[in-house]
């Protein structure tokens, strides 16, 4: 059990006390000794002076030498006439120790007082005294005693003695009179250290009202600076403290604030766990990108928060070696996701791992745009040295002289322009793309404000011999009055593009349709067709270069792979963006969404890109 602590008062002020009372009794019990010495002092002086006075009218008693029974007689009434005026105990005493007279007992019924000590002082020293009790008078006394002589040689001892009752009583009634004042002056000394010890106390206890303020955050607060100056000094010093420590604590909410807000703001997800694998921070990026709960508990362990094998293997990875290890790791919720994962640990200023740092960043669509790049780079090489093998073949039979006949001569020549018109397609198509990407990025694009129908029916009227030639029926639908802001050159490019697809991957005697709508939501301008349609598969990288949901199909019927890419660039220059639905067998619809120029609603996001 912790034993209560008491206030610095109450160690104090008792202290104070005990040392007062301490020191009075020391005081007084002085005096009380002083003053009893003082009195016996006093008293043997008075006594041996008495003695003394004494001593002449002994002795006329012994002028003779023999001391006869009438003198024993007369020297004992001369001692009691002279206790009557003198109050004091007179006893005249022989060398032998034989008492010959006494002021208050008779002679023949007291002792020998040959062992009385101031008997055998006095016969030894001429004067002698003690304090002692009387077997006479049944009381203590005090007592001295002179040698009574004659030629040199003690006849007798001359004894005067008074009770000390009455030294008693005069030293009781000082007593009470110094205990009275002790006591008053303890009172008044306990006020003062009362006084002296709240006014120590006080001070420390207004810095502990202070502390106490500090401790609970008030660093504003200011101590009152005591009178003291050890402590008004402190009361200072600890005032200079708080002011410093709230510096302090606002730099590193300040700092921790700052940390906190670019940690939540990073795209990059970022993990901290100690050595025993409990989370210590976890952002919101991170959380978005495992999927995990939004509210992480403190301390919570990361296999509780980490819900994939490969992150965990890559943890155990970098903490088993102690060093730096990355690798992508694939996800799969909801959608496919791959992060590119960098797990490193985290040492102190000791150079001791304390934990581990893992940073996520959401890698999924630059992998995808290197597959595009990648495809790109293997579609256009596939593109290109097709028509060239086939080019380089033909001129090398005609090179060798090895076709006599003009016909075959003739259709090798068509043949290879065939090829070189292709590759001349793709070639344009491409500084086409080309030119368009750079005028978006450049802003080059002049838009004017034109009317959609009109733009319609140009693209219409250029597809309509290709159409014919199928027997394919474009079916325009579109109101007049829709406008928009457009470069009318590249919009009618892009709607041609459109229908020349729709025209190539349709049957034969069926309906193209083109529609035009104007909504709240923006413009809309759908390509409809019957023909083959395309799986769901292909259609989220249908606007890809080069890419062919039927790549045979594709080629054959002439396509560069470059017509929808040029149609999605063409439409993003615009401020708007193209989507595609498709069922396999029944034909696909083609959408260009355009803002509306009115409204500040944005277009809704709905491209394959």
């Amino acid at each position: 059990m912790m034993k209560k602590k008491r206030r610095l008062l109450w160690h104090l002020y008792p202290s104070y006390l005990l040392i007062t009372l301490i020191s009075l009794f020391a005081v007084s019990w002085f005096a009380s000794s002083s003053l009893q010495s003082f009195f016996i002092k006093h008293i043997t002086a008075d006594l041996t002076s008495r003695a003394y006075l004494l001593e002449k009218q002994f002795e006329i008693f012994f002028n003779k030498p023999d001391i006869s029974p009438d003198i024993k007689n007369d020297i004992n009434n001369f001692c009691k006439e002279t206790d009557k005026r003198s109050s004091t105990r007179i006893t005249l005493i022989a060398p032998s120790g034989k008492v010959l007279g006494d002021s208050i007992e008779e002679p023949e019924n007291m002792v020998n007082h040959h062992d009385r000590p101031e008997i055998i002082m006095a016969l030894k020293n001429n004067v002698g005294t003690s304090i002692r009790y009387s077997e006479t008078l049944r009381q203590n006394m005090i007592y001295v005693a002179i040698a009574l002589k004659k030629e040199n040689k003690t006849v007798a001892v001359i004894r005067t003695s008074i009770p000390l009752t009455s030294i008693d009583s005069k030293l009781k009634s000082i007593q009470l009179k110094i205990a009275g004042m002790g006591l008053l002056i303890a009172l008044i000394a306990a006020g003062v250290s009362l006084i002296v010890s709240r006014r120590i106390t006080k001070p420390i206890e207004e810095m502990r009202q202070g502390a106490e303020n500090f401790a609970k955050g008030n660093l504003e607060h200011k101590m009152v600076s005591p009178d003291l100056e050890e402590m008004g000094s402190l009361a200072d010093a600890m005032n200079h403290m708080a002011a410093q420590l709230d510096d302090r604590i606002k730099t590193v909410i300040r700092q921790k604030s700052e940390i906190e807000a670019v940690f939540s703001s990073m795209i990059e997800g970022v993990i901290a766990i100690d050595n025993s694998r409990h989370v210590i921070n976890i952002n919101q990026a991170a959380q978005e990108m495992i999927n995990c709960a939004s509210e992480v508990p403190e301390s919570a362990d990361i296999n509780s928060v980490i819900n994939n094998h490969e992150l965990m293997s890559l943890i155990q990875k970098a903490v088993s070696r102690a060093e730096s290890v990355e690798e992508d790791i694939v996800f799969y919720q909801k959608r496919k996701r791959i992060l590119h994962a960098f797990c490193t640990p985290v040492y102190n200023t000791r150079e001791d791992i304390i934990g581990s740092l893992i940073l996520l960043n959401d890698v999924t669509k630059y992998r995808h745009l290197e597959n595009i790049r990648r495809d790109f780079a293997a579609n256009v090489s596939h593109e290109l040295k097709t028509p060239l093998t086939a080019i380089k073949g033909f001129v090398e039979t005609l090179q060798h002289g090895e076709v006599n006949n003009p016909d075959d001569v003739e259709r090798f020549l068509n043949i290879i322009g065939k090829h070189v018109d292709r590759l001349s397609c793709i070639i344009d198509d491409l500084m086409n793309l080309s030119k368009i990407e750079q005028m978006d990025e450049r802003k080059e694009i002049k838009l004017i404000e034109t009317r959609l129908n009109d733009v319609i029916e140009n693209a219409v009227s250029l597809c309509r011999e290709k159409a014919n030639v199928k027997k394919i029926k474009i079916d325009q639908k579109s109101n007049e009055e829709i406008s928009a802001r457009i470069d009318a050159y590249l919009f009618e490019q892009a709607i041609i593009n459109l229908l020349d697809n729709a025209i190539k991957y349709s049957k034969n005697n069926s309906n193209i349709y083109i529609n035009a709508t104007n909504s709240d939501a923006g413009i809309t301008i759908d390509v409809k067709d019957f023909g083959a349609g395309i799986h769901k598969e292909h259609l989220p990288r249908l606007f890809e270069r080069f890419y062919r949901a039927d790549k045979a199909r594709s080629r054959k019927m002439g396509g560069t792979g470059l017509g929808l890419a040029i149609v999605k660039h063409i439409i993003k220059a615009h401020g708007g963006c193209v989507s595609v639905n498709s069922i396999p067998g029944q034909g696909s619809t083609f959408t260009i969404h355009l803002p509306n120029q009115n409204t500040t609603k944005p277009a809704p996001k709905l491209s394959f890109d």
